[in-house]
């Protein structure tokens, strides 16, 4: 995934090279699955595959697949799966970085292959049909399901109490030898040093998208890594981050993504339409701002 993971749990220490094996070995299976990066991932061979093709997809593949489409199909497309053309050609998927935007009519063309609707995927069979020149990228959920596979896997050894991070999305689950919850602070956008806010994860995921990580250009000519599939373009409005609670990381994840394509005030009022526990970070002139949903802030009070 192009990134780092750390597990802080309570057990023994002779107990640890095996449970670091274990984590090690399911990670490896998401990346098996699901990345894009790598040529001979599951995805990877959906991706290439002939139009009209049909693919039996492991199991882990379905469950994340089915939940992005579950999304794409409840934001009306501000959320979608098939964005990968897009995120290639804005340099930052496989195809390597970009210092400028991409042409208007190689833009036209990668529109041209977006669509969640496109894909015929069963998850009785566990099948997907290739409509021809479809690119489904799931890093906006693959890494927030490794974190899940992870936690899932420390309950079933029998560890009590973790906090496990993958690329900065975290899940917590039982409480630390104090009996205190697993405590995570939410940082200022470009400021690791300032906190917005602190939230106890005893059985809750965080998970975080911001434009302030990974973009290039900078001024009004600054392209956030966040692309909105409805335009194709990286998104423009004022967020600069959005941080959601979730009790899966895979849903944490994927949507910190939507609302930030939906925007400050239409994802904002999602968040509160679904009961979600999100917090919004805007840019305010010099500064930021934040808003934060009800059941963020109730969950923020419990910390």
């Amino acid at each position: 995934m192009g990134t780092t993971w750390s597990a802080k749990l309570l057990t023994r220490a002779d107990a640890l090279p095996a449970l670091e094996r274990g984590i090690q070995a399911r990670l490896d299976e998401v990346v098996a699955q699901m990345s894009t990066w790598e040529a001979d991932s599951d995805l990877s061979r959906f991706n290439h595959a002939a139009q009209g093709t049909s693919h039996l997809l492991p199991p882990e593949l379905c469950t994340v697949l089915g939940a992005a489409l579950d999304l794409a199909r409840d934001t009306a497309g501000a959320y979608d799966p098939t964005v990968g053309p897009l995120v290639n050609l804005w340099g930052f998927g496989p195809d390597g970085a970009r210092t400028e935007a991409p042409a208007a009519q190689a833009l036209a063309v990668a529109r041209g292959r977006i669509g969640w609707q496109r894909v015929q995927f069963d998850p009785l069979t566990r099948t997907a049909v290739q409509p021809g020149d479809c690119h489904v990228d799931l890093s906006s959920i693959a890494k927030g399901y490794g974190v899940d596979r992870v936690a899932d896997y420390l309950i079933a050894q029998g560890i009590a109490s973790f906090l496990v991070e993958v690329g900065g999305e975290l899940r917590g689950h039982g409480r630390k030898p104090d009996d205190s919850a697993w405590q995570v602070a939410v940082e200022m956008p470009q400021d690791e040093t300032a906190t917005v806010a602190v939230v106890a994860l005893e059985g809750l995921s965080i998970a975080t998208s911001g434009d302030y990580r990974r973009y290039f250009g900078e001024g009004i000519a600054r392209y956030s890594h966040t692309i909105d599939p409805r335009t194709g373009s990286p998104v423009a409005h004022g967020l600069a981050s959005v941080t959601v609670l979730h009790p899966q990381c895979m849903h944490a994840d994927a949507l910190a993504t939507a609302l930030t394509v939906l925007g400050p005030e239409s994802g904002l009022a999602y968040a509160n339409r679904n009961g979600l526990a999100a917090l919004f970070i805007t840019h305010d002139g010099g500064g930021f701002r934040s808003r934060a949903t009800p059941a963020f802030v109730a969950r923020q009070h419990a910390a």
